[in-house]
């Protein structure tokens, strides 16, 4: 892992611009399959939620597909999901206790990269006894990726524009994925649809957050106004910001005319400095409205 961010942080830059591009969801239309087909399912199966099945894929698509919590690690996202739960009228009419997951909560305080590596790590030094809720997460989060390597096997196409994007950016800008998608899933899928030739890294959740892996690539070697992330969430967003970058959003439900939007004007406007202000702020008012903070069954 050092010698992975070492790479990134040492490597010479071959043009001024930089442009980072999150995966699933963003880039790939996988988020609806993997969540709804491979993480869901895995989260009643190993959490024995099946009293409260419906209310569990509610929650979690709510939080993972269609609210300001899109495209968070799936460890805090499960957290969330849980605390949703927790709180609401009918699973409490249900008399249902949601599992304990202190240990989890903790664990996501204090480790900075939120991956299998590490959670594996933990789990080899305590017991099942002593942490309940962290082995039953890490038997989760392994299930979900063989569902995945299953389910998403033969890959899914990039959206309409991507390809056009990557090859009118590639000759101005270094290109990077930037996710929170396990590595060796996004380099797969690459490869798959014979893109990872317009990228020099693809950074998964093993590299750290986004906002680190743009912090790894950019400091002290790009412009702020010449850094640009592409991402389909806030925690995109945040990354963008987090760096003093811009942001263009890929609207969840709406990703073809983004990447459309992107292609015929957002990277004429990157690269000529007419990207900030008025333009990029009518981007994010409209991307807000696509990813609410309140859960339906709240209004």
């Amino acid at each position: 892992m050092i010698d992975a961010v070492s790479v990134l942080r040492d490597r010479v830059p071959q043009h001024k611009y930089l442009i980072a591009i999150d995966s699933d969801g963003c880039a790939f239309d996988t988020m609806e399959i993997k969540q709804k087909e491979c993480f869901i399912p895995n989260i009643i199966k190993y959490w024995s939620l099946q009293p409260i099945s419906k209310y569990v894929r509610t929650a979690a698509e709510f939080v993972n597909l269609y609210s300001r919590w899109r495209g968070y690690n799936r460890f805090p996202a499960l957290v969330k999901t849980f605390d949703l739960l927790s709180e609401w009228d009918a699973v409490k009419a249900r008399k249902f206790e949601m599992p304990k997951i202190d240990t989890l909560r903790q664990w996501i305080l204090e480790e900075t990269k939120l991956g299998n590596p590490a959670l594996q790590a933990w789990c080899a030094r305590h017991s099942r006894e002593e942490a309940p809720d962290m082995h039953c997460t890490l038997a989760w989060s392994l299930a979900v990726n063989e569902a995945v390597t299953d389910v998403v096997q033969g890959g899914l196409p990039p959206f309409p524009y991507v390809r056009e994007c990557l090859e009118e950016a590639r000759s101005k800008a270094d290109i990077m994925v930037c996710s929170q998608t396990p590595t060796e899933a996004l380099i797969r899928e690459w490869e798959e649809q014979d893109l990872k030739q317009f990228v020099f890294c693809i950074n998964g959740q093993e590299m750290g957050t986004k906002t680190e892996h743009i912090q790894y690539a950019s400091e002290n070697k790009y412009d702020k106004d010449k850094i640009l992330m592409i991402g389909d969430a806030f925690g995109d967003l945040k990354a963008a910001r987090g760096n003093g970058a811009m942001f263009f959003p890929i609207n969840p439900g709406n990703e073809e005319q983004s990447w459309q939007r992107l292609f015929e004007e957002g990277l004429d406007r990157f690269f000529s400095g007419r990207f900030a202000g008025a333009y990029e702020a009518s981007l994010l008012a409209e991307f807000e409205e696509y990813l609410p903070e309140v859960p339906p069954w709240k209004r």
